[in-house]
C-alpha cells in the first residue's frame, strides 16, 4: 500500500499574521536541503514581500475555468499529481473551488495529494474552523461563509501557529504591508480592533492547547505512559459531598490562579450501589460552585474510592490531587488509614497530593446511606476474622487452665470476644463466635476437659447464658445497624425530594440537568426521557444524558432500559446501568413526575410565546389605529379640498392655480401612499410575514431609484462601481433606503445635502446616510427604531414614526443591520450593512483576488479596478464582466 502524504499546517490567528509567508519561508528551507517541492497554489494578494518570496520556487500552472462568462483560476490537481512532487504548497485550505472543479472544497484537492504520497503545507485561519463560526461571528460581527471541518486541521500531522500581538498586526496594516492605502483606516476602525484581535488570538491559542493535549493523550496511550507528565497544571479536586467540598474546591482555585492556563475538576467517586451516601444538596451546590469558577465536575463511579479517584487523575493527565482533612474520628482508624493517607500513598511521585484541614475534621463522616452491607464491608471483614479466629487465639493464649481456675472467667474472657465480635460485625459474626466459643469453652476449659461432656451443672448454665448474651448483643448490633441504615437512607430520600421540590418552586426548567441528577443519584450510566407517539405506538427519546467519557447505552424504549417508571400514558423515565430494588422507586419515581412537569413546561412555554406574539400582533394593530387617525387623515383633507375646488363651478381657476392645486393632490397621495406602505410593512414585520427574495445585486442599481421621494440637490450620492454584489432583496432594500433617507432629509438643514455613501469591508458593505441635522443622544439611539416614535418635537402630519422602525425590520430580515452613529461635527450617521452574496448564490472569487474581498473573508479588499470588476462578475449570477 502506498505511503500517504503528510499533512502540515500554519494556523493564523488573524488575518495579515504571515501565514503564508511563514509557509514560503519553511519551502525555501526545504528547497535549499535539495527537497523535491512545488508551489501548487499560493495568494500573495498583491503584498510585495510575499511575491519576492515566491521568486526561486517551481510553481505549477494553474487551470482556467469559465463560469458565467466569466474566467477564474484553480489548482491544476492533475497537474500536481502528474508532476508527483515530494511536497506540495497548497494555500488557503477552507476555499470553496469554482463551480465546475472535481471538488467543491480545496481541503478535498489536498486530500487526493496525500492519497498520492506528496506532503502538502497548507495554511488557514483560525476564522475558518467549523466549529467557531458562531463564535467569530459574535465577536467580529461577520459570518464566514467558507468553513473548513475541524476534523479535517486536527488530522494534520503538524500544526503551527502564527501568531501576532494586536498592537503589531496593527502597526503592519498601518504601513500597508496588508492591505492598500485606501482600506486601511475602513480595517482598523471594524475588524481589526484590538478587541477582536486579542479575542481570535485567544481563541487560536485554546484551540491549538486542546489539539496538543489531545496529541499528548494520544502519545501517552500508544506508549503505555500511565506517569503524569507536568504539561499543564491540572488540578483534581477530590469531593465526598460532605460540607468540607467548598472550601477544597476554593483552596484548588487559589491554586490554579498562581499558574497559568490551569484547570480544576471536580471528581466525586460513588459506588454502585444504590443511593449515593452524599448530601444531594451539597453536591448541587458544589457542582455550580466549581462551575462558577471556571472548572468542570465529574461523577465517577468505583468501589474503591482511592483507586478510582487515582485512575481519574492520571486519565486526565493531573499533577496535583487536593482532598480534605478526614471527618472520621480516631477509632475509627482501626478500620483502615483512610482515603487522604491510601491516596498519598499509592500516588508515587507523579502526582502532588495537598490535604486541606476544614471545620469539619474529625467530628464524624454521618450516617451512611448504602445498600449492600449495612456495616460496611471492612467492618464485615473484621468481624468475621474476630468471630471466628479471636475464640481460637484466646484459648491458645490461654493454655493449659491453671488448677482452680474459675471456668466464670474463662467464660467472660470468650464473652468479651464474641461481644466484639458482634459490635463489628453484626449478627452473623456474632453467632458464629457464640458457636466455637461454646464449644471450645466445653472441649478445653470445661471439666472434664479435652471431652465433649460436662460433670459440673454450674458450667452448664455458664455456657447456656454466654451463648444467650453473645446472640442477645449480636442482634441489638444487628438491628441497630437496620435502623442506623433505614435512618440514613430516609434522610438522603428526604434531601433529595427537597431538593426536587425547590427546583420546582425556583422554576427551574432544564429537563438535562434533572436526568443527570437522577443518573448520579442512583449511580447510573444513563438516564433518558421516553415519550410514545399515542398514534403511532412507538417510543422515542426527548433527552438522554450519560456518564461523560463512557460508550454508554442508548435508550429508545422501554426494553432498552434495566429501570423505567411510567408517567402517565405516553411518557416514561428510563435509566441503564444497574436493576434497583422496589424501594428506590420512590424517589424515581418523583424524578419521573418532575421530567414530565418540565416537558409540559417547556410546551406550555413555546404555546405562551405563540400566544405572546399573536396578543403582540393585535396590539400592534390596534396602537396603529390610534396613531395613524390623524396621519392619514391629513393627506386625504388635501386631496379632498384639491378634488373639491378643482370641481368647483362658481370659482374660475387660472392654469397655474390648477397646477398647484394638482399638485398638492399628487404629494398628498404620495404621502399617503406612503403611509399606507408603511402600515403594511410593519404590520408584516410584526407577524413575521415578511420572506425576502435574496438574490445577489448591485446596490447602484437599487439606491438611486430609492431617491426618487426626495426633491433632487438634497442628497449628495456616492456609490462606488467596484463595490461588490449584495445579498439583498430588491424591493425591502428600496424601501429600507428610501425611509432612511427620507428621514435624514427631513432632519438635515436646507442649504447642507444629505451625503450617501458606501464602502466594502470584509464579507459585507456599508451604506452611510449622513445628515448635519441636530443628531440624537446616545441614551435614544435605540428608541428612534421603536414604532411610533418621533424624536423631539417633530409635528404631526409628519409621518407615524415607522420609517426607522420599518427600515431596520427589513434590513434585520436581509440579515443585515441598521445601526445610529454621531456624525462627526454634529448631525446623525445611518448605517446600513448587508452581507455580499453568500458562496451558494455565487461563485467564489478568482484566486488572485486578496481574502478582504472574499465572501466568507474578513478585511478589506486590495485596490485595483481590474480586480475589483472581476470579482464583481464573479459575485453575480448572470453578471457581465464591466
Amino acid at each position: 500500500m502506498a505511503r500517504r502524504g503528510r499533512l502540515r499546517i500554519y494556523l493564523g490567528a488573524a488575518p495579515g499574521v504571515g501565514k503564508t509567508y511563514a509557509m514560503l519561508s519553511e519551502a525555501h528551507r526545504r528547497t535549499e536541503r535539495g527537497a523535491d517541492l512545488v508551489v501548487a497554489l499560493v495568494e500573495h494578494h498583491d503584498r510585495p514581500r510575499t511575491q519576492v518570496l515566491l521568486h526561486g520556487l517551481e510553481q505549477v500552472p494553474r487551470r482556467e475555468l469559465r463560469y458565467r462568462d466569466s474566467v477564474f483560476t484553480e489548482m491544476d490537481t492533475d497537474a500536481v499529481l502528474r508532476r508527483a512532487p515530494r511536497v506540495a504548497l497548497v494555500d488557503e485550505l477552507a476555499h470553496t473551488n469554482v463551480p465546475g472543479s472535481r471538488n467543491q472544497k480545496r481541503w478535498q484537492d489536498i486530500d487526493e495529494l496525500l492519497d498520492a504520497g506528496i506532503d502538502v503545507i497548507s495554511t488557514v485561519n483560525i476564522q475558518h474552523l467549523e466549529s467557531l463560526g458562531d463564535v467569530v461571528e459574535s465577536i467580529t460581527g461577520v459570518r464566514q461563509r467558507e468553513t473548513v471541518p475541524d476534523e479535517v486541521v486536527r488530522r494534520a500531522d503538524q500544526i503551527e501557529l502564527v501568531d501576532m500581538t494586536p498592537e503589531a498586526l496593527r502597526r503592519r496594516l498601518a504601513h500597508g504591508n496588508v492591505y492598500a492605502p485606501d482600506k486601511v483606516d475602513a480595517a482598523l476602525s471594524h475588524y481589526f480592533r484590538p478587541g477582536n484581535l486579542t479575542a481570535l488570538r485567544e481563541l487560536a491559542l485554546l484551540w491549538t492547547a486542546d489539539r496538543v493535549d489531545a496529541y499528548l493523550r494520544q502519545y501517552r496511550s500508544e506508549h503505555g505512559i500511565r506517569s503524569t507528565w507536568h504539561a499543564r497544571e491540572r488540578i483534581v479536586v477530590g469531593l465526598t459531598g460532605g460540607p468540607e467540598g467548598a472550601t477544597l474546591i476554593r483552596r484548588a482555585a487559589r491554586m490554579a490562579a498562581k499558574s497559568s492556563g490551569a484547570e480544576i475538576m471536580a471528581a466525586y467517586i460513588s459506588r454502585a450501589d444504590g443511593l449515593t451516601s452524599a448530601s444531594p444538596r451539597d453536591l448541587a451546590g458544589q457542582r455550580t460552585l466549581v462551575e462558577q469558577l471556571g472548572g468542570t465536575f465529574h461523577h465517577v463511579i468505583g468501589d474503591d474510592v482511592p483507586s478510582a479517584l487515582l485512575d481519574f487523575a492520571r486519565g486526565v493527565n493531573a499533577n496535583q490531587i487536593v482532598l480534605g482533612s478526614s471527618r472520621r474520628k480516631s477509632w475509627q482508624y482501626m478500620f483502615g488509614p483512610g482515603v487522604g493517607a491510601t491516596v498519598a500513598r499509592e500516588s508515587d511521585s507523579d502526582i502532588d497530593v495537598h490535604i486541606v484541614t476544614h471545620s469539619e475534621v474529625a467530628k464524624g463522616r454521618g450516617l451512611p446511606t448504602a445498600r449492600g452491607a449495612r456495616l460496611g464491608r471492612s467492618r464485615l471483614l473484621a468481624g468475621w476474622l474476630i468471630g471466628v479466629l479471636g475464640p481460637v487465639l484466646l484459648t491458645l493464649g490461654l493454655a493449659e487452665p491453671a488448677p482452680g481456675a474459675e471456668f466464670a472467667s474463662d467464660v467472660l474472657l470468650f464473652l468479651s470476644v464474641t461481644v466484639l465480635a458482634a459490635l463489628t460485625g453484626g449478627l452473623l459474626p456474632g453467632l458464629t463466635s457464640a458457636m466455637v466459643g461454646s464449644l471450645l469453652l466445653n472441649y478445653y476449659f470445661a471439666r472434664p476437659t479435652e471431652q465433649w461432656r460436662i460433670a459440673e451443672g454450674h458450667n452448664i448454665v455458664a455456657i447456656i447464658v454466654f451463648f444467650a448474651i453473645a446472640v442477645s448483643v449480636a442482634t441489638v448490633v444487628d438491628r441497630s445497624a437496620r435502623r442506623t441504615q433505614q435512618a440514613a437512607r430516609l434522610r438522603a430520600e428526604s434531601e433529595t425530594l427537597t431538593l426536587l421540590a425547590g427546583s420546582v418552586l425556583r422554576g427551574e426548567d432544564t429537563l438535562g440537568a434533572l436526568l443527570e441528577r437522577a443518573r448520579e443519584t442512583f449511580g447510573m450510566e444513563t438516564a433518558a426521557l421516553l415519550e410514545r407517539d399515542l398514534e403511532r405506538r412507538r417510543w422515542s427519546c426527548v433527552r438522554s444524558v450519560s456518564v461523560a467519557g463512557q460508550q454508554a447505552r442508548q435508550l429508545t424504549g422501554p426494553e432498552d432500559a434495566d429501570v423505567d417508571v411510567p408517567v402517565g400514558e405516553h411518557t416514561m423515565l428510563a435509566l441503564a446501568g444497574r436493576v434497583l430494588p422496589a424501594e428506590d422507586r420512590r424517589v424515581l419515581s418523583a424524578f419521573a413526575a418532575h421530567a414530565a412537569v418540565i416537558l409540559d413546561r417547556q410546551r406550555l412555554k413555546t404555546e405562551a410565546m405563540r400566544a405572546h406574539k399573536l396578543a403582540e400582533g393585535n396590539r400592534i394593530r390596534t396602537a396603529l389605529l390610534a396613531a395613524v387617525s390623524h396621519d392619514l387623515r391629513t393627506p386625504l383633507a388635501a386631496i379632498k379640498a384639491g378634488v373639491s375646488s378643482l370641481r368647483s363651478d362658481d370659482v374660475a381657476w387660472s392654469d397655474e392655480d390648477e397646477a398647484d392645486l394638482l399638485e398638492s393632490i399628487e404629494q398628498g397621495a404620495d404621502r399617503l401612499d406612503q403611509l399606507v406602505g408603511n402600515l403594511l410593512d410593519m404590520s408584516r414585520l410584526q407577524t413575521g410575514t415578511v420572506e425576502p427574495l435574496i438574490r445577489g445585486m448591485d446596490l447602484d442599481e437599487v439606491v438611486p431609484r430609492a431617491l426618487g421621494g426626495v426633491p433632487e440637490g438634497v442628497v449628495d450620492l456616492d456609490i462606488p462601481e467596484t463595490l461588490p454584489y449584495v445579498a439583498a432583496d430588491p424591493g425591502l432594500l428600496e424601501r429600507s433606503v428610501a425611509n432612511i433617507v427620507e428621514n435624514a432629509v427631513k432632519y438635515s438643514p436646507a442649504d447642507t445635502p444629505v451625503r450617501v455613501r458606501a464602502s466594502a469591508l470584509g464579507g459585507r458593505v456599508e451604506l452611510r446616510v449622513v445628515d448635519r441635522g441636530p443628531g440624537v443622544p446616545d441614551s435614544d439611539k435605540e428608541r428612534i427604531f421603536e414604532p411610533f416614535q418621533r424624536y423631539g418635537d417633530t409635528p404631526r402630519g409628519n409621518g407615524v414614526g415607522l420609517g426607522l422602525a420599518v427600515a431596520r425590520g427589513f434590513a434585520e430580515a436581509m440579515h443585515g443591520t441598521l445601526d445610529a452613529e454621531d456624525t462627526p461635527g454634529g448631525g446623525l450617521t445611518m448605517v446600513l450593512t448587508l452581507p455580499i452574496v453568500q458562496p451558494s448564490l455565487a461563485p467564489s472569487p478568482p484566486p488572485g483576488d486578496d481574502p478582504a474581498a472574499h465572501p466568507t473573508d474578513t478585511a478589506p479588499a486590495p485596490s485595483g479596478a481590474a480586480g475589483h470588476a472581476e470579482r464583481k462578475a464573479a459575485h453575480a449570477p448572470g453578471a457581465r464582466s464591466r
